[in-house]
């Protein structure tokens, strides 16, 4: 067929009509993405620790306690040779019924010069350079004032901290306390760890460890949770803490061959007295430690054991409690 013939070729079909579009999905947020994250087994979220600095309502059935929280970073370990170089505490009220911090949370934290070039370490552990305290010293009054005002002062591992306060301060030797690391039973609790960094992981949070002020508001967070799977929180196992007395056992005198048998119990070694000692929360156990002793260790033979009661004011202090022997 030619074009003179006046037929032309056939004309191509229509093209389809073009589909509009989807418009794009808008992006998750942070948030989203973690509460997606978490429902998935697979997966498991940290958030970061926002310090919480009021509580709501305080009491109103019954007086509420006052909860000091506190730490220290210091040049060192020694309260007799080494200085704080950082000091933090919160002071909040807490329910003695529920064991819940309520109201506003009173905040102090301050720098002091330790009259001293800060180790490499002790920069390396905290973060803290020279030229941060530099000239700087702890306000004295003001921390006198919140100390005055705590029925219960609480760190974590009181052991360290309450022989540097006490050195700097003596204003603190006259107050009960308690320690979150050695006063709750972790492990039982089902805790991996007793560290501070790990018990707020515990609980899905992370923070920059190692800083006074943020290691007490991660702690005060931890210990207004319940402690393990029941409904005590860790503020309330702290106050029944200290409200008891405990005692320090010291097995004077041990036969050489049963320090194998004493360190597999718990027991721990004082190399400046020379003797092998444990503690115990209450009298129940000292007479069932007791009974284990004369047993175990001194074969039932004569012995005299030394015996150190503790009471919330002594504890974790530099201070000793009063000291007695007992026959076994």
């Amino acid at each position: 067929m030619t074009q003179s013939s006046f037929e032309f070729d056939a004309p191509a079909p229509p093209e389809p009509p073009r589909a509009t579009p989807a418009p794009a999905a808008s992006p998750l947020s942070l948030e989203a993405m973690a509460q997606r994250l978490e429902q998935d087994a697979d997966f498991r979220v940290l958030r970061r620790l926002v310090p919480v600095t009021d509580f709501g309502p305080p009491p109103t059935a019954s007086p509420a306690l006052r909860v000091l929280v506190l730490d220290t970073e210091t040049t060192g370990l020694s309260h007799q040779t080494d200085k704080i170089i950082e000091l933090a505490m919160l002071l909040v009220q807490v329910d003695p019924a529920t064991g819940l911090p309520l109201g506003p949370v009173e905040v102090f934290e301050g720098f002091e010069d330790p009259g001293m070039p800060i180790p490499p370490v002790a920069q390396a552990v905290t973060g803290i350079r020279d030229e941060m305290v530099a000239g700087q010293r702890l306000d004295d009054a003001q921390v006198q004032a919140m100390v005055d005002r705590a029925d219960l002062i609480v760190a974590h591992n009181a052991g360290f901290d309450r022989p540097f306060v006490e050195a700097r301060f003596p204003g603190f030797a006259a107050k009960a306390w308690a320690c979150s690391f050695a006063d709750i039973d972790w492990k039982a609790a089902g805790a991996g760890s007793a560290k501070l960094s790990s018990l707020a992981q515990d609980q899905g949070w992370f923070y920059d460890a190692h800083r006074a002020r943020v290691d007490c508001h991660a702690l005060l967070q931890v210990l207004a949770r319940p402690v393990g799977g029941g409904d005590t929180t860790g503020l309330a196992q702290l106050i029944t803490a200290a409200s008891r007395p405990s005692y320090k056992l010291r097995a004077t005198g041990s036969p050489f061959e049963s320090k194998d048998p004493l360190k597999a119990r718990g027991y721990r070694w004082d190399a400046d007295a020379k003797v092998w000692f444990c503690t115990v929360a209450d009298t129940d156990r000292l007479e069932a430690e007791l009974d284990w002793l004369k047993t175990e260790v001194y074969g039932r033979r004569s012995a005299r054991v030394d015996i150190e009661a503790l009471d919330s004011r002594v504890r974790y202090s530099a201070r000793p409690g009063g000291v007695s022997q007992r026959a076994l």
